[in-house]
């Protein structure tokens, strides 16, 4: 079931909300349950058959879990850490059989001429975010930090449905407190209506703005597997499109996640503020789906060593973070490029804030204009990396890569030469080229470019619209800003207002980008 599909807004919202707060005056573990019970309905309406795979994985961790707490608390650290490792390694090889089974055998057939064929393996959805979830339950256990003897409570831990498909990966810390509290059993209207508020404005992210740039991408992405040579402009603009299509889909989902959370009284931790806004890429990455991030750094950069050893080998740590990093996103060679250019770019980030710590420059101060460079150098990188991310094969990737970098020249398209009159004609003298330019799809994508643009670097992100209602756990501090939600007449109108022009555009609806990491 998708966020963004009139089953889930009209039917399985209200009736989910309805039993939720019905069932919590009689029981606050009933009203759990029925949550619980509800999330697995959410997940099984994609395919009735994973949803066994998915209680199996929540009766095994359970269990594993509360084996590992009990040993830590007798004192039995050894036990406690052998049970952690083999929960750990049968999580992994789950993921690793349905997530990169086939990749490894079509490159072990394509290096030792095998023919070895397992079948089609279908990936069942959300299972990197419900396994990440449950391993992070399991060394927090070990650590001490959660003790879980309550199988409805864990249960609707991992599947409550706001995070269970795309994130955000949670703690049990975080989360089961919430779940304990008496008052989330009751109705909190400036919570509803906050969360309503904010659901719109992802809901409207994703319909209007991700699904609305998205058909200018696969044209160009598609261009060089039929044969077509990119022109420097159209490479551009496919690039730049998936920039914010890839953004707009992802912030419009963790805006969602965050809003239906908040109907039921319960915070998530934010996932995602305005990563585009970053000033270098370690910034970048502080604001990019940040619970993976705090996910990769807690569990696989710090036991790696983290930065407590040399340079060489903070910098080796680095590396096979982003490596992994990228690997868990898709089971492709182009994945592991997307996350080596990032681990190269993190590399380069830190060398740099060691070259000025060592110059004696103060790195937590900068101008504004030095900002400004560093956020235009960052974007910058972050597109060229997302080429990577989206295109279906390194060859593709090659092709979009060299027609940005200029290689097949820059042709414009043949409409602007009437257009542009003299001006046209002086471009031509110097070297321009005007002709068909088919992959663009018509030139209104340009137009989206720089709306687009000015959106992200320039507009508030929803955390400081919704500021009041403190919407999330874990959010970075930021401007306050003018356009400020608050529970009023207009705000009831504007929200009603997006949603009715959401709802005539649902037709259309897609599957969230991130439904196939």
């Amino acid at each position: 079931m998708l966020f963004n599909s009139h089953a889930f807004i009209f039917l399985f919202l209200p009736l989910t909300l309805l039993g939720f707060f019905v069932l919590g005056r009689i029981s606050m573990k009933l009203a759990a349950g029925w949550l619980a019970a509800a999330s697995l309905l959410f997940y099984g309406w994609w395919s009735p058959a994973y949803v066994a795979l998915l209680i199996a994985s929540i009766l095994g961790n359970f269990f594993a879990g509360s084996a590992i707490a009990r040993a830590q608390a007798a004192g039995d650290a050894a036990r406690s850490r052998r049970l952690l490792r083999l929960a750990i390694i049968a999580n992994l090889l789950l993921l690793a059989y349905y997530k990169y089974a086939n990749f490894f055998v079509s490159n072990f057939n394509e290096i030792s001429g095998a023919g070895l064929n397992i079948g089609e393996i279908i990936l069942p959805l959300g299972i990197s975010f419900f396994t990440f979830t449950q391993i992070a339950f399991l060394v927090d256990a070990h650590q001490g930090k959660a003790r879980e003897y309550d199988l409805v409570h864990y249960g609707l831990f991992v599947t409550y449905f706001p995070h269970l498909i795309a994130g955000p990966i949670l703690h049990h810390g975080e989360m089961m407190p919430q779940f304990a509290r008496r008052e989330i059993y009751r109705p909190q209207h400036d919570l509803i209506a906050a969360g309503l508020t904010l659901f719109v404005l992802g809901l409207a992210k994703k319909v209007l703005i991700a699904d609305g740039v998205s058909p200018y991408v696969a044209p160009v992405f598609d261009a060089p597997g039929a044969g077509v040579t990119l022109t420097m402009l159209e490479a551009w603009c496919g690039a730049l499109a998936y920039t914010f299509q890839l953004y707009f889909d992802f912030s419009g989902y963790s805006d969602m996640a965050v809003g239906l959370s908040l109907m039921f009284g319960v915070r998530l931790p934010v996932n995602f503020q305005s990563p585009y806004k970053a000033v270098n890429i370690i910034d970048f990455w502080r604001r990019w789906h940040m619970t993976l991030s705090r996910f990769l750094r807690d569990y696989l950069y710090v036991p790696l060593g983290g930065n407590r050893k040399s340079r060489t080998r903070r910098y080796i740590n680095l590396l096979l973070t982003m490596l992994l990093g990228g690997l868990w996103h898709g089971a492709g060679w182009t994945f592991v490029l997307w996350g080596a250019l990032h681990g190269i770019y993190l590399v380069i980030n830190h060398g740099w804030r060691e070259l000025r710590r060592r110059l004696g420059h103060d790195i937590h101060r900068s101008t504004p204009w030095g900002r400004r460079a560093g956020c235009l150098l960052t974007f910058v990188a972050v597109v060229v990396s997302w080429v990577l991310f989206r295109a279906p094969d390194v060859a593709t990737a090659k092709a979009i890569l060299c027609a940005m970098a200029g290689f097949n020249g820059l042709v414009l398209p043949e409409v602007w030469l009437a257009k542009l009159g003299a001006a046209g004609q002086s471009l031509q003298q110097l070297g321009i080229h005007f002709g068909a330019t088919p992959a663009l799809v018509r030139t209104g994508v340009l137009n989206w470019i720089w709306v687009l643009l000015l959106l992200v670097w320039l507009a508030p992100n929803t955390q400081q619209i919704m500021a009041a209602a403190k919407p999330a756990l874990a959010v970075l501090p930021e401007a306050v800003t003018r356009l400020q939600w608050r529970v009023s007449p207009l705000w009831a109108v504007l929200t009603l207002a997006l949603l009715l022009a959401v709802i005539v555009n649902l037709g259309r609806h897609s599957e969230f980008l991130y439904f196939q990491f």
